[in-house]
């Protein structure tokens, strides 16, 4: 990219090819640039791009390099969630549109932290994440019970349920939660993820999760890969 300001300035966007489009798209979904990123979906959707193909070849491949980054520790929160912002921007465009085609999500998520906890960040950073990735997710925001969890479990019936915690004295709450799915026998039905800075591979396994992801990007990843096994295992 170019640090001189005016090189920038010059960028017609409605001027370049679909491919010099897309690979702008990445750059400035990279920069959090919001009205650039709704611009240039809208320009894809005037070419005939269809909405599936916008989402997929623009927004989620931008947002992979993000969440790479991020991974990486060259990008940090504020700049992931101006990222995530940007994506969120195109996704009101299309939204819409998707839905009239009546394109699946990739899978769907419910997400939420932990009774007594009232973090949010990593959370809201998942559920963008997870979004970018072609999730359809529901935030149950913060401080959420059993009794919240499996309200919005059967509320909403998603692939994967996502908890998670801040503090070391809230983390213990996930297995709360786990156990209660297992006495209801419902533990089979769904994916469990947990995350937040506390909690590692050897906790997430003790407290009976399918998954302990460190951040993000792990998380997304994390996700496609279990949706895609138990689906293919279901149909097996």
């Amino acid at each position: 990219m170019s640090d001189d300001m005016y090189d920038e300035e010059d960028i017609v966007l409605s001027e370049l090819s679909d491919e010099e489009l897309t690979q702008q798209m990445h750059d400035d979904l990279y920069d959090g640039l919001k009205e650039e990123i709704e611009e240039g979906t809208r320009i894809l959707l005037d070419r005939d791009w269809p909405a599936d193909k916008v989402l997929s070849d623009a927004l989620v491949a931008g947002m992979t390099i993000v969440g790479i980054d991020f991974r990486d520790g060259i990008l940090f929160v504020p700049e992931v969630l101006q990222a995530a912002n940007a994506m969120k921007g195109g996704m009101a465009i299309l939204r819409p549109l998707l839905a009239e085609t009546g394109a699946k999500p990739v899978g769907t998520m419910v997400i939420g932290t932990v009774k007594g906890d009232i973090h949010d960040i990593g959370k809201n950073l998942v559920t963008m994440m997870m979004e970018g990735a072609g999730f359809e997710v529901t935030d149950i925001g913060i401080n959420n019970s059993v009794e919240a969890y499996l309200e919005a479990l059967e509320k909403y019936e998603p692939d994967i349920l996502g908890m998670s915690a801040l503090l070391t004295t809230t983390m213990s709450y996930m297995k709360v939660v786990i156990d209660a799915l297992v006495e209801r026998q419902l533990r089979h039905k769904y994916i469990v993820m947990v995350g937040g800075a506390p909690l590692n591979e050897e906790f997430g396994e003790a407290v009976g999760a399918d998954a302990y992801c460190r951040d993000a990007a792990d998380a997304s990843e994390t996700a496609l890969r279990l949706v895609t096994e138990k689906r293919e295992a279901a149909s097996g």
